[in-house]
């Protein structure tokens, strides 16, 4: 499978509208060898597999990251 280098994740959030970050590919891979994509502060970090399974990685201590409702690939 051919990833993209840009995915959207958007998470639900308690307001109106959903949370949608934006996260780039990383030279980094995961513990299940898939590559690790990150936003821009590098605080949002997931594992994207080769069948759009996604993964939330810590990028810290203490942090517990929410599952994304949905993922969308920007670009192939």
């Amino acid at each position: 499978m051919e990833y993209a280098e840009r995915y959207e994740l958007v998470f639900q959030a308690s307001t109106a509208e959903d949370d949608v970050v934006i996260v780039r590919r990383t030279e980094r891979a995961g513990a299940g060898g898939y590559p690790i994509f990150e936003d821009d502060s590098g605080i949002v970090r997931a594992e994207i597999s080769d069948q759009g399974e996604v993964r939330m990685v810590a990028s810290g201590g203490h942090q517990a990251p929410g599952m994304p409702v949905s993922i969308r690939p920007l670009d192939t």
